[in-house]
């Protein structure tokens, strides 16, 4: 899809999303969870002026509705048996997997095995990521380049080679996605997030992303996190729903200059994190079609938008975020194109969340177009995989980049 297609069906969409959610702070009550979902042969209209379409949307409109809603999801199961996840991939029909710390092998050969299990079609592969910040996050043993903490007081240089031989580490694993740049930003040495940021000055942060988008770029699909920033909004999300009440104008000054900087270097992907900005939206931002507006319009980001992981809204034990399939309907309404589930994800948390998505969408809660555009961007990314093969990954975001 051109970026001159997306903002205006973003805007229509999203503006019909409200069915679902208006802030998306409502009981999840209202959303089905139990509707029978359609067999996978179910079909819906083709897009229209199929001749004009990009081959993301030609490959989305093949798609029954159940496929589509399953290649928005990112799942997750804790094993490192490559026949348990080759399975895993086969029934959910998945569209990514989030490697964590339970699927990593001893070794990098054992680790290329297991990511080779995870393709099912070499056509369409999925998305695999890992959370690989270095540091305090590192999934991968055998990184030893400098942490993130390390980083803070280096050049843009020093940051661009690190985020360069991490990623190098990462596709070699057949790893194509990292979830591995830290975007926020604070001075506040207690912060929850103070070791994992890149800087304590907007300044000194904007261009430490900057460097480590263009350290990546090539390797893998960068991921920009956890937007809007975690450094305004004191807490941890893991465990609730940390919140701030500065004023977007403060924002656009301070906590937007990283992320505003690894858009403009190109970062394919933007993780929306559990974080409440009260005077903008009193919606958690992976909730908010708010945030989602914002970052479409006033930073221009034409990526993959994609939650954090979904059971964290769980972990904050606010009853209106128990249910982890209306969490996953109103991420989607709200403006993610892709859901992510990880904490408390079993074997049939993925189905759970495909079943949900078509519901709704078969019930007009979501537009069946919101659908569309989430699962094209997606495939796009899956696409460019499929073509580089071995080889250099494209920057889909840039400037003068094709679809």
């Amino acid at each position: 899809m051109t970026a001159a297609r997306r903002p205006a069906l973003l805007a229509a969409i999203v503006g019909a999303a409200v069915i679902v959610c208006t802030s998306c702070t409502a009981s999840p009550a209202a959303t089905p969870t139990s509707t029978p979902s359609p067999s996978r042969s179910a079909t819906v209209t083709p897009t229209p002026d199929a001749g004009a379409a990009t081959p993301a949307e030609q490959a989305v409109s093949a798609m029954s509705v159940r496929e589509r809603a399953a290649s928005i999801v990112m799942g997750h199961i804790p094993t490192t048996d490559a026949a348990a996840l080759r399975s895993y991939m086969e029934s959910t029909d998945a569209g990514g997997f989030l490697l964590m710390g339970a699927n990593i092998p001893d070794d990098q050969a054992s680790l290329e095995e297991l990511t080779a299990a995870l393709t099912v079609d070499p056509a369409h592969p999925p998305l695999i990521a890992i959370d690989q910040e270095g540091g305090d996050v590192s999934r991968l043993p055998w990184d030893d380049l400098p942490s993130p903490l390390e980083l803070q007081q280096a050049d843009p240089a020093t940051v661009e080679a690190a985020f360069a031989g991490r990623s190098a580490l990462v596709r070699q694993a057949g790893i194509p996605v990292n979830f591995g740049i830290v975007a926020d930003v604070t001075a506040d040495p207690d912060s929850f997030i103070h070791r994992r940021i890149l800087g304590t000055t907007p300044d000194t942060a904007a261009a430490h992303v900057a460097a480590a988008v263009g350290g990546e770029k090539g390797s893998v699909f960068s991921t920009l996190k956890h937007f809007p920033g975690h450094g305004a909004a004191p807490g941890d999300s893991h465990s609730s729903i940390p919140s701030t009440p500065m004023p977007l104008d403060q924002w656009r000054t301070t906590d937007a200059l990283p992320f505003q900087a690894g858009v403009d270097a190109g970062a394919e992907l933007l993780m929306f994190g559990h974080l409440a900005y009260t005077a903008v939206d009193p919606a958690p931002a992976s909730l908010s079609s708010e945030w989602h507006r914002i970052a479409r319009d006033d930073l221009g980001f034409d990526g993959v938008t994609i939650t954090d992981d979904l059971g964290m809204l769980e972990g904050s034990g606010l009853p209106e975020y128990a249910d982890p399939v209306a969490n996953a309907v109103n991420a989607l309404a709200a403006g993610n194109d892709m859901v992510l589930t990880v904490v408390f994800s079993t074997g049939d948390t993925a189905t759970q969340i495909v079943d949900g998505i078509v519901a709704a969408v078969e019930s007009g809660a979501v537009p069946g177009e919101r659908l569309d555009e989430a699962a094209a961007r997606v495939m796009e990314l899956r696409l460019a995989v499929a073509e580089a093969g071995d080889g250099e990954l494209p920057c889909t975001t840039c400037d003068g980049a094709t679809d």
